[in-house]
């Protein structure tokens, strides 16, 4: 028999037993696994090791049991349950592609009781149906077996009940028997649902996109038939010929988190035809063409045969860099960075011991002058001193006045953290020439490597785009690094930010406020800054709007706070890739110096592209708050692509030639919104490269 070659299968297996036979109790149990699991896995205490290892024992023990309590809540349909094991539990752990003691899964019983809701839930934490049923017929003689041996155990029990007389045994017959007529009924049903199922519909709907030179993108919809059964995988089939044969290749996608496959090592220039089916356990239903019908792999690139504008640059500025180095490294002044190795040891292990002693160079207050001071934090917590401040150390004490140049020098350093002492000593050499400029920087260096060697970290983090300076005279250069694992510090501690603000006494009035004072008010917006600059787009090509403002000592460009990293932007498409076809087109735009296309034009109705810029132009526009009919002058920028990995490119919304940058004292008629700033030129550029 089918079911017991099933049941054989699982003995060669060692499988676990099976769970509760009742419902009542299949309730019980699982209710108490999801609720017990969840309070010890929300409470899990990682600062105690043995009481992590007792939790995690307990964990393992629920583990025994979670997949008969997933059975049990497939088969009673309760899809909350589910949801709530398939959360708390991994695949591995619930055993979720292991046939019970009768052969199936629980997407097996998902499917043949046409429950749609729980099989897309198993489908998308990585479920598959049972690989023991091998064709149509098989399925049906295992339902079948299944259906009829438990009408028989039903039959034996009742038989049972009926001529015993009352007692204990018989009440546990009884109890057997509600048991078996339940999964007697859940069989009957998944047999039905079986025989009255048929092969999937199409899918619904098939697009086609150009990914790169060597491939394809095909995203597709579920069919939009109802009565059908759960359809639990799709094919995709490509060939160079419209009706697919020769067929060159084929795909079955079975995890269906996201309905989208990329067709790869294809010939760039080809033409390839693509169409998907889907299945069901039923078998296979009719393929849906895409649309359109057929692609060329290629890239805009193509078009003119250029190379990527960063091909080599990484590692051409590294042998640069090395070069320098050599010429530097037999200098006088850097004799005495032969034994750096133990002295830096030596530094790193006192300074953290000898932290805030009276040596210590920390400040308190600020005098008059340029200062350095350094943020660590970790979610809503701030290192701090043993007396409760925020590292500060002085730059120089004469210094009244930040010149731009040497803050955005120090901005271009803190991607070198590392080589402070490298840069210190090469300083030192071209001090002869008694620049004040080099003063400053190398006086800069000091304070950078005072600041290391007093927390005992290397990395200060990324540097805010602007100082902070206040009346009397006092200039704050802040450096932001977040910290995200559980460091701890001796000498130092961590504090809520909230108390730390709470706590500190201002010794000047809220008119005119210090530097220190302007730093702890303003101290969330800083760490949401940082956090912001660091989040990186989702995978898409973006149009961006690219607007500069001139001052007398810098350039600075307008960025949404939301992500300061990033020209003010919107999302065109999912797909980063502009196809050579696509290129053309929008080069043919800009040769006849066509208007940026905010209108519907019957010409190009039918270019996906052409529709995609028209919605992303005026959500655009609105974003930035430029009416609509201005838009109409301004042009896409058509020399490149600006291409941010494999994932992210852009293309760039540009104003009139007159209008790209606002000089100073001109006035902008159109104020974009709140939830926008404007960053120097030099800040943005180092945003992007990290």
């Amino acid at each position: 028999k089918m079911t017991q070659q099933m049941r054989d299968l699982q003995l060669a297996q060692a499988r676990k037993p099976p769970g509760p036979s009742s419902p009542n109790a299949a309730k019980r149990l699982y209710r108490n696994l999801s609720g017990k699991f969840r309070v010890n896995y929300t409470s899990f205490d990682e600062g105690s090791l043995v009481g992590r290892g007792e939790k995690e024992k307990l964990r393992k023990s629920y583990l025994f049991q979670s997949n008969a309590a997933l059975f049990e809540a497939v088969e009673l349909q309760d899809l909350d349950r589910v949801q709530e094991m398939l959360k708390h539990y991994s695949p591995e752990e619930l055993d979720l592609n292991t046939p019970n003691s009768e052969g199936l899964l629980p997407l097996d019983i998902a499917i043949m009781t046409n429950n749609a809701p729980i099989a897309r839930a198993l489908l998308q934490a990585g479920a598959k149906e049972s690989p023991h049923f091998v064709s149509l017929e098989s399925r049906s003689l295992h339902l079948s077996t299944l259906v009829r041996e438990a009408e028989q155990r039903v039959n034996e029990l009742m038989a049972q009940v009926v001529n015993e007389a009352p007692n204990a045994d018989c009440s546990e017959k009884e109890k057997q028997l509600k048991a078996w007529e339940w999964r007697f009924r859940l069989y009957k049903r998944m047999k039905a649902g079986f025989e009255h199922a048929r092969v999937p519909d199409a899918p619904s709907s098939v697009h086609l996109s150009v990914a790169s030179s060597t491939s394809l993108q095909v995203t597709f919809w579920e069919p939009l038939s109802v009565n059908s059964a759960v359809v639990t995988k799709y094919k995709v089939e490509w060939s160079c010929s419209p009706t697919f044969s020769p067929l060159l290749g084929e795909a079955v996608i079975d995890k269906l988190k996201d309905l989208h496959f990329t067709i790869q090592g294809l010939v760039s220039g080809t033409a390839y035809h693509v169409r998907v089916a889907a299945y069901n356990m039923k078998g296979w239903g009719p393929p849906q063409a895409s649309t359109p019908p057929f692609a060329i792999p290629s890239n805009w690139r193509e078009y003119d045969g250029r190379a990527p504008r960063r091909r080599g640059q990484a590692e051409a500025l590294d042998h640069l860099l090395g070069q320098v180095k050599t010429v530097h490294q037999h200098c006088i002044c850097h004799e005495p960075c032969k034994n750096q190795p133990q002295s830096r040891k030596h530094s790193v292990s006192k300074s953290l011991k000898h932290l805030f002693h009276p040596g210590s160079k920390f400040l308190k207050t600020l005098k008059r002058g340029l200062y350095l001071t350094a943020i660590f934090y970790k979610d809503d917590n701030i290192l701090v001193t043993h007396e409760d401040q925020i590292p500060v150390v002085e730059i120089d004490d004469t210094y009244s006045c930040l010149l731009m140049q040497d803050f955005l020098w120090l901005t271009k350093v803190s991607c070198m953290w590392d080589e402070i002492l490298w840069l210190r000593q090469c300083v030192t050499v071209s001090q002869s020439s008694c620049s004040c400029i080099l003063q400053t920087r190398f006086k800069m260096l000091l304070a950078i490597s005072q600041m290391q060697g007093l927390l005992g970290i290397q990395d200060l983090g990324q540097v805010f785009f602007e100082p902070i300076k206040d009346k009397q005279g006092n200039i704050l250069i802040v450096t932001l690094k977040e910290v995200k694992t559980n460091q701890t510090f001796e000498s130092v501690r961590w504090v809520p930010i909230c108390k730390l603000q709470s706590g500190r006494k201002s010794v000047s009035s809220p008119e005119e406020p210090t530097a220190l004072d302007t730093l702890l008010i303003s101290l969330q917006d800083k760490l949401a800054y940082h956090q912001r600059s660091s989040h990186a787009l989702s995978p898409g090509l973006y149009l961006g709007y690219l607007k500069l403002c001139s001052a007398v000592d810098q350039i600075r460009v307008l960025v949404p706070e939301q992500l300061p990293n990033i020209l003010c932007h919107v999302k065109i498409r999912s797909n980063p890739n502009i196809s050579r076809e696509e290129w053309e087109w929008l080069q043919k735009m800009a040769s006849v110096e066509e208007p940026v296309p905010t209108e519907p034009e019957t010409d190009s109705s039918q270019n996906p592209l052409f529709q995609e810029l028209q919605v992303a132009i005026k959500e655009l526009m609105t974003l930035v708050n430029i009416p609509l009919q201005e838009a109409k002058d301004f042009r896409l920028y058509s020399q490149e692509v600006l291409d941010f990995g494999d994932q992210v490119s852009f293309l760039l919304l540009l104003p009139p030639s007159d209008d790209v940058c606002t000089a100073p004292g001109q006035n902008n008629p159109y104020t974009p919104r709140s939830g926008f700033l404007t960053l120097p030129l030099q800040i943005f550029e180092l945003g992007e490269e990290r």
